[in-house]
């Protein structure tokens, strides 16, 4: 059953797919390596006044009151709610994969300039994945052997590009304290363009448990205590996972890059449990899918896993263990669409993205959710 759903939703996405010149491995090892040979990301035009510049907090909302979005794929229907109403929107049993990564303030000034590091993701070598911008802009003005001095004493040297010369492979020297110390001290939560206050204390979500994100797995900021409270009291069950997002490229749109992620055995059986039933499966953020999806085996049966991610989610590979997202909306061609396109099919992405703009709901992590059902 796990095989036929998966070539359905990619039939469903209507993406050309061809198995790479691939020997000695298995029909699903295969499938797991196809290329995609025609991209269909959805395109579109962004206003400024679809841009949510501040937490709904400044908004006179609470925080579970962003407006919510749901696209059920059985129907085809698309309608409009409010986050509160999650509750009697999902069904009792159904599982939410959530990640307990909390954000980092990630964001540190360089001492007597204009410029700012972005801490990303620490490697296995110890040295950092870094960016460098001004303003609120990328700065293309980094080389090898550039030593930047940055607040509060610590300095960052750039050894060699990671990411074009966007990221860079970096030392950190932070004068004894560890970096996740030294940015509680000096740091600040990476925010782009379209933020224009900085809002330091807004940056959280109520699953985070475990700093390490250098930006916020924003799909589970609308949720409080007492919703959650709500959904158990509902039935709804949750699956916790760990995966430590990196720093976006929303200039670029490049695909997402190896991140730190771990499924526990707990949360991998509560999955598996799941599925045997046929009940939901339902990731909270993308963050959650690339996550869960990475410990699933070709058949959809999850272990638990932890280590590096470098899976990247597209129609032509589809998912194996997801049947739903709830999501935030993300900016024209946007890699991360290519993953709501694996999930919900294109022709329904489009008529979500579409009542999206019509409505006038909001973009980026402050802004209001979509929740892709089944």
């Amino acid at each position: 059953m796990t095989g036929a759903r998966s070539v359905a939703r990619r039939r469903a996405a209507g993406i050309a797919c061809r198995a790479g010149a691939i020997t000695g491995v298995s029909s699903g090892e295969a499938e797991a390596r196809m290329t995609v040979t025609e991209e269909r990301r959805l395109d579109f035009v962004l206003p400024p006044e679809a841009e949510a510049h501040e937490p709904p907090e400044a908004r006179g909302l609470a925080r579970d009151g962003v407006r919510l979005l749901v696209s059920e794929g059985a129907t085809g229907r698309v309608s409009h709610h409010r986050f509160t109403e999650l509750p009697v929107l999902l069904r009792a049993g159904d599982l939410l994969v959530v990640n307990t990564s909390a954000t980092m303030p990630a964001a540190v000034p360089v001492a007597g300039e204009t410029l700012t590091v972005h801490f990303s993701t620490e490697l296995e070598s110890g040295r950092w994945l870094v960016e460098l911008r001004r303003g609120t802009e990328p700065f293309g003005g980094g080389a090898p052997g550039l030593r930047y001095e940055l607040l509060g004493g610590g300095s960052v040297t750039l050894r060699g590009p990671f990411s074009g010369r966007r990221l860079w492979e970096s030392d950190v020297d932070t004068r004894g304290r560890g970096v996740p110390a030294y940015l509680a001290a000096f740091g600040a939560p990476i925010r782009y363009s379209y933020v224009r206050a900085r809002w330091p204390l807004s940056y959280y979500t109520v699953f985070g448990t475990t700093p390490g994100s250098a930006e916020m797995p924003s799909a589970s900021r609308p949720f409080t205590d007492r919703l959650v409270t709500a959904l158990v009291s509902a039935g709804v069950q949750f699956a916790p996972i760990l995966l430590h997002t990196g720093v976006a490229s929303p200039e670029a749109h490049e695909r997402p890059y190896p991140e730190r992620f771990a499924v526990p055995a707990a949360s991998a059986r509560l999955v598996n449990a799941a599925r045997a039933e046929g009940r939901r499966v339902i990731a909270i953020g993308t963050t959650a899918v690339r996550a869960v999806e990475s410990a699933a085996s070709p058949e959809g049966v999850v272990s638990a896993a932890s280590g590096w991610t470098d899976l990247i989610v597209t129609p032509c590979r589809g998912v194996r263990v997801v049947d739903g997202l709830l999501t935030g909306f993300h900016e024209p061609r946007a890699s991360h669409l290519d993953m709501l396109a694996a999930i919900a099919g294109p022709d329904l992405l489009d008529r979500t993205y579409a009542a999206a703009a019509d409505a006038g709901y909001l973009w980026h992590e402050f802004g209001d959710v979509n929740l892709i059902l089944p």
